[in-house]
């Protein structure tokens, strides 16, 4: 997390929102040799209080990361920001992004609950595409869901911290932040990132 605190927020309900949203991070837990890492998507308990999501048996953190304390990180959109779309003189080249770590412990569940993160998981993203008809689990013959059921392990992140950082240019004029975003938008490379620098004021 960045550590100017001008970047950070405090309302941890809009980086919960900000990440169900995003529904892909990056989970990372310390292990034996190292750090580990998987990529996972997810999706958030209704009361934000953990998020499920499964992971290959395989996977390193699948074996050994019950009960770990882990990180996830959850990043949206990003760019290079040039100092000649500010505006004002004696300014440096930087990135913005928005990035929300979620912190908690680790569990791996028990294959029971697998079926039901399966469905609803597939569910919460299918909505996003209608009127497309929604794909289901049932589309997938029996004998090859009880294949794929062996190869994965369904998990949770109990969550007991949130943190977030909205780097959108606050520290500069409103004019400065207002040009940039401009800019950024007519450069192709960043219309999402652009519209967040236009609201970031609403943001505590």
């Amino acid at each position: 997390m960045h550590p100017n605190p001008i970047f950070r927020s405090s309302d941890h309900t809009r980086a919960r929102n900000f990440a169900q949203k995003r529904g892909f991070g990056t989970l990372s837990i310390n292990g034996d040799e190292g750090p580990l890492a998987a990529h996972i998507p997810f999706i958030l308990s209704d009361d934000g209080s953990k998020l499920m999501f499964h992971m290959v048996r395989s996977n390193l953190i699948a074996r050994n990361g019950h009960g770990c304390k882990a990180l996830l990180s959850v990043t949206g959109p990003d760019a290079y920001i040039s100092p000649d779309w500010y505006g004002v003189d004696q300014q440096v080249p930087t990135w913005n992004y928005v990035a929300v770590h979620l912190r908690g412990t680790l569990n791996i569940l028990p294959p029971e609950v697998l079926e039901q993160h399966l469905r609803a998981l597939s569910a919460h993203f299918e909505t996003r595409l209608l009127p497309k008809p929604i794909w289901e689990l049932d589309k997938i013959p029996s004998e090859n869901l009880a294949k794929m059921y062996r190869m994965i392990v369904p998990a949770e992140l109990e969550i007991t911290d949130i943190d977030s950082t909205w780097k959108l240019a606050q520290n500069k004029p409103d004019r400065a932040r207002l040009a940039a975003a401009d800019a950024l938008e007519a450069s192709t490379i960043g219309a999402e990132l652009a519209n967040l620098m236009r609201t970031i004021k609403e943001i505590p």
